[in-house]
């Protein structure tokens, strides 16, 4: 076993090293199977720790797996104290690593997982499998982390002192969960001592955690660290609550403060107006000098040293996952804030500069903090603050430290290191795409490079850092852990690349010839000799002398190279040319010579060239290449094959040393002897014989033209002849003849040339004797008149320079030499008039009949100018010339007019020109007017982009730019034109949508118009509700399903995805009204981490957000060749799961599919093909053995080969025979058996499956029913879980909270004076009835007499329960402002109560009852101290509760007379008939309040009192209850025709049966769906007669008869009716048909469970919240039960239940109008009961023994009692290991109570009240006070006559 388990280990986490590119980068990794959660290294060893989920890793510092430590998974649960073993319902669970940290100075790790609360262990550093301390024994106060995988946990170790001992602790940050305690900052002991145990939280302080009791703050921690004797933690958080933006805040702490006094914190922003607001990672490093220098020279960051430390910090937007920046913040600088913020608050009332600047977080009242103004020397005297003076503190907003982003747009930034290398600073940058990038830190930061290495798409993990000697660096991602070098200059064997690398690690060590870092170069510090790469600096020759040299010759060049290093004696220099090599020398001015090689040794030039650049390069030391340039021999001879027509020119006019020998025609080196006239010098190009300045330039072809040209410096040819010639006349050359002076000519040439209308032609020069070519620049252009003017009037047209003429003879444009006139004519050719005018097209050939549209008339002779055009006319009529758009003799554009009706439609096209020559066309023109028929669609998205086809008849009439359509205004552009005509709409842009059916115009160019009405609507655009999947592949084609809702309208669905540079699009291949199927683009791989995703449906595009696209996954060689039938096919790689699942993911071998069993991300797990495969013919591998066969991985797009495999077959001969003989018997017996049995059992199991399809059809409906009514309350519930996340939950305020919870049960009810606080006192006796009050106040607040006054009371007989509530609730109000005092007296009654119960009755029964006056304190003592928790936590739950049940009960008829609902919990109030009903939605008009309607569901059985209800319900829902009018003071007018309906309950029109009269309804009245009601308020003062007769008659109607009924009558009158005409079975049926209805029961709790479970959760989950009361107050009943012994376990339970659950959860569940203001029916308060009682029932040890005959309400909720039960125990354990919460911080608590809300309470009237029961019992009071030594002594009777006298002038006997 132990082996597989090695082998799997070996498997799983091999640490891989591979070179990439076969170059020399060595890089290391580790992979864990499980995600990582975070990494460590021992700064003594560099060993590395990974906590990740379920293990801890240790490697050593190459990743090299030393150790593993299981820590998971657990069996847990969500609500667990540990220990584990007293949980229930327990599961396995993963253990998340939340924090991880190296404790050297004792060799142990401390871990902290997500399991069992957060509880911590410590291991052993050397050996992480030897566990040196773990407990989780010790309660609430040793957890440490969450158990929450959202909450981040940061940690530093750190020391502390006490009582002259100093420990080890690590000090916590952490956020909030739900299941957590509240601190934010906690410091943690590392051993036993005293009573402090080993994690134990040492340090008290409630400033620094989120109170009071509500998380509201989201802090994410993100770092911790120590510097100079402080604590720094790095987190983001919300302001307080109000705003759900993330601000990033350091908060500092004294080392040795051991109260948290010192807590401040400081706002950290990061980019323009803190763009970059959620700090991601950061890292503490010294900046470096060259970045100390630029941040104190920015002004920025103020001084800031090279040793100081910096923090650096990576953030991002809240608004954008793809961005990030670096930001720096000097500690100077975070100091001097934080010194300036707690300055600010002791001395100048929290103001710097005069503006507010600090702020007092964590805390509920914040009016009052920094008033105090201290000495100055305050802080110099307590620097780590004092319990007198304020904290924690914060900056407020506008006192934040500002950095401007360094870096930023490399993605979303998640990780950070720093470092330092000579002077220059480096910051590593991780991103959430698995990139790490290096950046310059500079004036201007550029990021130069990534880390080598494959990290695959994933997020890098904050935890980026060095080893020990910082040459590399740990990245990790996922799962994987990579060391890579932080730089990889070796790699660059040249300075070239070397210096392009612009990496501040490297430089190019001149000396050696290598890329190193400076550490690594010998003569680094000597100057020159490492070249640092950012400088962009190599060493170059900068020149040669001499500068270049004849191909013939050689001698030694002195090469100047700048920069170059001091070269010792004994480095040795040499240069090589090609294979030549020669030694060099240094001269004292740094040049260095060599010798040139001999020119037998120098390369041939080129045919093309006049020169061979030979490469000169310097070494030193025999290897190290120092420099290298071209150096350029040159051929002289060559440079005139460069201009062959300018031979002298080009040898003289070079850059070489050439001379040029007019004699024999040869150019050669310069040679200083040879001299003379015949020798023409370099640079002297004037002194060259040549020809130039032909006449004339324009030849014309055809035509033999004479030429004569001039001759400079031709003193030498005198007696020589010359012959010319062309390229353009091969082989032909004509003699040249000399002239006077320098002129010479020759007779031309008789070109043919065609292709153009005129070209350039070049003529040489030959030397007649020698045959060479001399210089000449004699060039002439050639034209031919007849190219591009094909008629006369071109021809006329063309430029008169080339003297074209038209020649009628040849109708040709020809040179005017050319043209020979007929002998007959004598009209010289210049003259010659051109044709008729010719037209050969018309465009368009149809047009309006109203004209208006431009038509082009094509032909030729059309004129030569456009004014030419005289006239044009289209069928007779005149058309207007067009004269912008004239061309030349072959265009005329003109606009025609309307058509003549007394003319024929159609006719020819006549065009006259100047000189009365018309033309008329052959083809005909034809006015007709289009007809408009149809469209298609009629719908379409008001975005635009409908295809519209119209069709009709003659719609191609005129062109398409003629043509304008217009959909009711909005532009529809044409994109084909004929007989259909289709055009695109654009974007409809008014408010009303859908809008109405819009007229479809089309405008025939300027003066037609046709249209068809009501032919097209433009509809809402559709609606995107989601997409899935989320991600695809670089690759692409992957199925995204895209859902959502008029999907129908859309012709063209695309898919687009945008890059920086790219644009990649697909068509949907799949749609409907609801769905469109897009196969995912292929994307460029390297962009894909900034791309954005849209979806185009016509015209409206919409971003798919998220969607991300992941690079493609790499798959690894299969090492398994051989596969059966039977065996699994595991295929490895990384990143399968990033984009894929194993239903979309495909593999095939050879040609046969093979089904993906898992996809995991480095895994997929194959079942192999059940037939033969056989290869695939387009993919066979050329391979001699046919049985292998390609194993192909398809995802989308992507395909991959990862292997070939063999397949084999099993031999399966040997089952073909023992199938027949084993299995053939056996099916006999076994059916004879079968056949036997069947008979015998028929009948039975036809009755069996009969109760059996009865049973689940009726469970199926059931589950029908719930999972409908589940689905619609969710969906409608909706608006209101809106409504509360808006703060509508309507919240009584305390006073009104109170008043109901104290008085409304009492006889009085709303009218009880306390609640009404109207006291009837005369005015003249008020001054001194409230002075007495006062004093009887005075006299309350004396325990003695309060005590005796209660007991009195107590011990006299009429003294009645409900007295004893109603007294305590006086009592409660009267003691508001003293209820430290208040529950001073409550204890000391409950421990008298205690006594006697324990003693002398049940212990069980005690608190059970309201039977004495303090059981009632009690209960009003809860009251108090749970308001702010019901507004916090438990009231959401609640009321949604209630809103639920509300919800759910008026979905269905509800009986307003027998208060009976189809929809309830509780089976009394089940209307038991089946009523027909439909939901009508009501358009709802309030008169007076606008145009308005508000749409309202209803039900056509309601009562018009609960249509009004739900009316007031709807339009009011924004006011709480008491704000909205009531039923009885709004009418409701129905208007269905010209006059209005005043809808009422009871009235003339009621119908009757017998002596019943049914109420009316709104199908009584017929009113039906969508119908518009008016609401109307009731001014009584108003009315009028018929209302006030209608009203009256109404009433009598009443009067006279009270038989009224609204859905069904009263039981007994049933009873009644068939009793006289039924049968005992009729009665039968009718009870069996009522309770078949209880199904409804199951059906509504099924769908209310949700809401249940969700308030029980908030109420029982000791994890969350817990009030400080109910601790406080549990603790008190538990240390009470340990002094009596006959108190057991399950008694302390009764206690805790009568106390709590019974006394106050259950009256609030029952009475939700006690905390909202809201107003509960009978049918709401029945379901209600039910749930309060399975409350209560939840609550009791005792187990509830079920039967048939239990009341239906018990059943309902049978199956979850025993949950409950468990949430219960769970609760009151969970309290019982919480945090004691001491009488100090209790009475804190309450006195904050009283502060707040007193003032509000009608204590007087109390005090009255009080003085009542004290009058009626006051001689009783009196004997009490009188046997009491106490009260004796205080006067106490005395006092109480006093008062009495003043309030009744009682006679007393004072």
């Amino acid at each position: 076993m132990a082996s597989w388990v090695s082998l799997l280990l070996l498997f799983f986490c091999q640490t891989v090293s591979k070179a990439q590119d076969s170059s020399s980068i060595h890089i290391q990794e580790f992979t864990s199977e499980t995600p990582i959660n975070n990494v460590v290294q021992d700064p003594q060893t560099g060993r590395i720790y990974l906590g990740a989920v379920n293990t801890i890793f240790q490697l050593g510092p190459s990743l090299n797996l030393e150790a593993r430590a299981e820590t998971g998974p657990k069996e847990d649960a969500q609500t667990c104290t540990p220990p584990a073993s007293a949980c229930q319902d327990t599961k396995l669970m993963p253990n998340l690593n939340k924090l991880l940290l190296v404790h050297p100075s004792n060799g142990s790790l401390i871990v902290c997982g997500s399991r069992y609360r957060g509880i911590c262990s410590l291991l052993n550093l050397t050996n992480v499998e030897q566990q040196l301390y773990y407990s989780d024994t010790k309660g609430e106060r040793t957890y440490v982390a969450s158990i929450e995988e959202s909450v981040n946990v940061v940690g530093v170790m750190s020391t502390y002192s006490k009582d002259g001992h100093t420990f080890n602790v690590f000090v916590v940050g952490k956020g909030y969960g739900t299941l957590d305690s509240a601190k934010l900052i906690s410091t943690r002991i590392l051993q036993d001592f005293r009573e402090w145990v080993v994690f134990e939280s040492i340090i008290e302080a409630s400033t620094v955690q989120t109170t009071p009791f509500v998380p509201k703050y989201l802090h994410d921690f993100r770092h911790a660290f120590k510097e100079d004797s402080f604590i720094y933690f790095l987190f983001s958080r919300t302001l307080d609550g109000t705003d759900n933006k993330n601000l990033t805040f350091i908060s500092r702490l004294c080392e040795d403060d051991h109260h948290y006094y010192s807590h401040t914190e400081l706002q950290l922003t990061c980019g323009t107006d803190d763009q970059y607001n959620k700090v991601q990672a950061a890292y503490v490093a010294s900046p470096g000098k060259e970045l100390a220098r630029y941040m104190t020279e920015s002004g920025s960051y103020g001084k800031v040293d090279p040793w100081s430390k910096v923090l650096f910090t990576v953030a991002s937007p809240d608004d954008d996952v793809t961005d990030g920046a670096l930001c720096m913040y000097p500690l100077n600088s975070i100091n001097e804030h934080l010194v300036n913020i707690i300055s600010a608050c002791y001395i100048d009332s929290g103001k710097i500069n005069g503006i507010p600047a600090v702020d007092i977080p964590y805390l509920s009242k914040k009016e009052e903090f920094c008033t105090s103004k201290a000495a100055k020397d305050t802080l110099e005297l307590f620097k780590c603050g004092a319990d007198f003076l304020p904290s924690p503190l914060a900056s407020k907003p506008k006192y934040a430290l500002k950095a401007e982003a360094v870096v930023s747009k490399l993605g979303l930034l998640t990780a950070v290191a720093v470092a330092v290398e000579n002077d220059h600073t480096i910051a590593f940058l991780g991103n959430s795409e698995g990139e790490v990038f290096k950046v310059h830190l500079t004036a201007e930061p550029y990021m130069y490079s990534k880390t080598p290495g494959d990290t695959m798409g994933e997020r890098v993990n904050k935890n980026l850092f060095f080893d020990l000697s910082q040459s590399d660096l740990y990245i990790t991602t996922e799962k994987k852990i990579t060391k890579v070098p932080v730089q990889t200059c070796l790699e660059k064997k040249d300075c070239q690349s070397c210096v392009e690398l612009k990496d501040p690690y490297c430089g190019w060590c001149v000396l050696e010839g290598r890329c190193t870092r400076r550490s690594e170069c010998r003569r680094a510090e000597e100057k020159n000799g490492w070249l640092w790469s950012p400088r962009q600096q190599c060493l170059k020759i900068v020149s040669f002398y001499p500068p270049n040299l004849s191909c013939k010759k050689t001698q030694k060049v002195k090469i100047n190279i700048p920069s170059l290093p001091a070269i010792g004696h004994s480095d040795r220099l040499h240069c090589t040319i090609d294979s030549f090599r020669s030694d060099g020398s240094i001269s004292d001015s740094g040049q260095v010579s060599c010798d040139l090689p001999p020119p037998s040794l120098i390369q041939h030039t080129r045919e093309d060239q006049d020169f061979v650049a030979v490469a000169i390069k310097i070494f030193v030391n025999d290897t190290v290449e120092l420099a290298m340039r071209d150096f350029k021999f040159y051929n002289c001879a060559a440079t005139v094959k460069k201009a062959e027509n300018t031979p002298c020119m080009s040898c003289v006019a070079s850059p070489w040393s050439c001379q040029w020998n007019t004699v024999d025609h040869t150019c050669s080196d310069m040679d200083d002897t040879a001299a003379g006239p015949t020798i023409i010098k370099h640079r002297q190009g004037v002194k060259c014989p040549q020809f130039e300045n032909p006449d004339p330039v324009l030849i014309p072809v055809g035509y033999k033209t004479r030429i004569s040209f001039e001759g400079i410096n031709l003193d030498r040819h005198q007696s020589s002849g010359f012959t010319i010639g062309t390229e353009l006349m091969k082989n032909v050359e004509e003699e040249v003849a000399f002239e006077d002076g320098p002129f010479y000519t020759f007779s031309g040439f008789n070109f043919s040339y065609d292709k153009s209308p005129e070209t350039n032609v070049l003529f040489y020069v030959k030397d007649k004797e020698s045959g060479k070519k001399m210089d000449s620049t004699l060039n002439v252009t050639l034209y031919n008149c007849s190219v591009g003017r094909q008629d006369c009037s071109l021809c006329k047209n063309a430029d008169s320079k080339y003297r074209c003429v038209w020649c009628a003879k040849q109708r040709a444009c020809v040179y005017e030499k050319l043209c020979v006139p007929d002998q007959q004519s004598s009209v010289d050719p210049h003259n010659t008039e051109c044709p008729d005018p010719e037209i050969t097209d018309i465009i368009p050939l149809f047009g309006p009949l109203q004209g208006g549209i431009s038509i082009t008339i094509r032909g030729s002779n059309l004129g030569i100018h456009k004014d030419d055009i005289v006239s044009i006319t289209v069928v007779g009529e005149p058309c207007i010339h067009q004269k912008e758009k004239y061309s030349v003799s072959t265009s005329v554009v003109c606009e025609i007019g309307p058509y003549d009706p007394q003319r024929t439609h159609w006719g020819a096209v006549e065009v006259k020109v100047k000189g009365e020559k018309r033309g008329t066309s052959s083809l005909h023109f034809t006015y007709r007017d289009p007809i408009l028929e149809a469209v298609k669609p009629a719908r379409g998205p008001k975005a635009g982009g409908t295809l519209i086809t119209i069709s009709g008849k003659f719609l191609d009439t005129g062109s398409k730019d003629d043509v304008q359509v217009t959909v009711g205004g909005v532009d529809c552009f044409v994109e084909q034109f004929g007989e259909e005509i289709t055009c695109r709409t654009g974007e409809y842009r008014a408010d009303k949508v859908p809008s109405d059916p819009l007229t479809i115009t089309m405008k025939y160019g300027k003066s037609t118009t046709k249209t068809i009405p009501s032919a097209f609507q433009f509809l809402e655009n559709p609606t995107v509700l989601d997409h899935n999947p989320k991600g695809s592949f670089a690759c692409g084609g992957r199925n995204i399903v895209v859902t959502g809702s008029g999907f129908d309208l859309i012709q063209t669905a695309l898919i687009k995805v945008q890059g920086d540079n790219s644009l990649a699009i697909e068509h949907a291949h799949k749609k409907n009204d609801s769905i469109i199927q897009f196969w995912s683009p292929t994307v460029n791989h390297s962009q894909s981490q900034h791309l954005k995703t849209f979806i185009q449906l016509d015209n409206w595009v919409k971003e798919l957000k998220p969607f991300d696209y992941h690079p493609d996954p790499t798959f690894n060689d299969l090492p398994k060749k051989v596969i059966t039938e039977a065996s699994i096919i595991i295929v490895t790689g990384r990143g399968f799961s990033k984009a894929m699942t194993a239903k979309e993911a495909q593999a095939f071998v050879g040609d046969v599919p093979c089904l993906v069993n898992t996809l995991q991300d480095d895994k997929l797990f194959l079942d192999p093909p059940s037939t033969p495969p056989r290869a695939r013919s387009r993919r066979h591998r050329r391979d001699t053995r046919p049985e292998l066969l390609d194993l192909l991985i398809k995802f989308g797009n992507g395909e991959w080969v990862v292997g070939s495999v063999q397949y084999e077959k099993k031999n399966d001969l040997s089952l073909y025979i023992i199938i027949p003989a084993v299995i053939v018997p056996m099916l006999l017996i076994i059916a004879i058996s079968v056949y036997c049995y069947r008979r015998k059992s028929q009948q039975a199991e036809r009755e069996y499956e009969k109760v059996k399809h009865q049973l689940e059809n009726l469970e199926e409906s059931v589950r029908d029913r719930c999972k409908k009514e589940f689905t619609d309350l969710m969906i409608e519930m909706e608006d209101h879980t809106n409504d509360l996340s808006e703060g509508r939950i309507p919240f009584l305020d305390y006073k009104n909270y109170t008043d109901r919870v104290f008085f409304l049960p009492s006889k009085d009810g709303a009218n009880d004076v306390m609640i009404t606080g109207k006291l009837d006192i005369p005015e003249a006796r008020r001054a001194t009835v409230t002075q007495a009050l006062n004093q009887f106040s005075n006299l309350l607040n004396s325990k003695t007499f309060l005590i005796n006054f209660i007991r009195t009371l107590e011990r006299s007989h009429d003294f009645n329960a409900r007295a004893k509530v109603y007294f305590a609730s006086l009592l409660t109000v009267a003691l508001h402002g003293k209820l430290e005092y208040y529950t001073d007296i409550m204890r000391t009654l409950l421990l008298e109560l205690m006594e006697e119960y324990v003693n002398s009755k049940n212990p069980k029964l005690m608190l059970r009852r309201s039977e004495t006056v303090v059981e009632r304190m009690l209960c009003n003592w809860m009251s108090i101290c749970l308001y702010q928790f019901l507004k916090d936590s438990a009231g959401e739950p609640l009321y949604k509760l209630f809103r639920a049940i509300k919800h759910q009960i008026e979905k269905g008829p509800v009986d307003a007379r027998v208060k009976k609902a189809k929809y309830t919990l509780n089976d009394t109030g089940l209307l038991g008939d089946d009523v027909e009903y439909s939901v009508l939605t009501l358009q709802v008009l309030v008169h007076g309040e606008g145009p308005d309607v508000t749409p309202v569901k209803v039900l056509n059985c309601d009562t018009i009192s609960q249509v009004k209800e739900k009316i007031i319900e709807q339009v009011y829902r924004n006011l709480p209850y008491s704000l909205r009018p009531k039923v009885d003071s709004v009418t409701l007018e129905w208007r269905p025709g010209s006059t209005g309906q005043i809808l009422s309950d009871l009235d003339l029109t009621s119908q009757k049966e017998g002596r019943w009269k049914r109420i009316n309804t709104l199908a009584h009245y017929n009113v039906r769906d969508n119908a518009t009601l008016v609401l109307s308020r009731v001014l009584h003062t108003q009315q009028n007669y018929d209302q006030n007769q209608e009203n009256h008659e109404e009433r009598n109607a009443l009067l006279e008869d009270d038989k009224v009924f609204h859905l069904v009558r009263p039981a007994e009158e049933l009873d009644e009716i068939k009793s006289k005409r039924g049968s005992i079975k009729d009665k039968s049926m009718t009870k069996a048909i009522t309770e078949i209805y209880l199904t409804r029961l199951l059906s509504v709790k099924g769908t209310l469970q949700q809401f249940v479970d969700d308030f029980f959760r908030s109420v029982l989950c000791s994890g969350a919240v817990v009030p400080p009361a109910v601790k406080y107050f549990f603790d008190f009943l538990d240390e009470q039960a340990l002094k009596h012994n006959n108190v057991d376990e399950e008694t302390i339970h009764i206690w805790k239940t009568n106390s709590l659950p019974l006394r106050f959860w259950v009256n609030i569940l029952k009475n939700p109008h006690f905390i909202f203001d809201v107003h509960v029916s009978e049918v709401v308060d029945a379901s209600l009961s039910v749930i309060a009682q399975t409350f209560m029932d939840a609550c009791t040890k005792s187990e509830h023994k079920l039967s048939r005959d239990s009341p239906s309400n018990k059943l309902l909720y049978a199956k979850e009692i025993s949950t409950y039960k468990k949430m219960v125990d769970d609760y009151y354990k969970g309290i019982r290991q919480m945090v004691p919460v001491s009488d100090q911080d209790m009475n804190t608590h309450l006195a904050e109570v009283s502060r707040s809300h007193t003032d509000k309470l009608n204590t007087q009237v109390a005090l009255h009240q009080l003085y009542q029961y004290a009058s009626k019992y006051y001689d009783g009071i009196i004997a009490s006070l009188d046997e009491d030594p106490a009260a004796q002594s205080k006067q106490l009777t005395l006092r109480l006559q006093q008062i009495a006298a003043a309030l009744e002038n009682k006679v007393t006997d004072l």
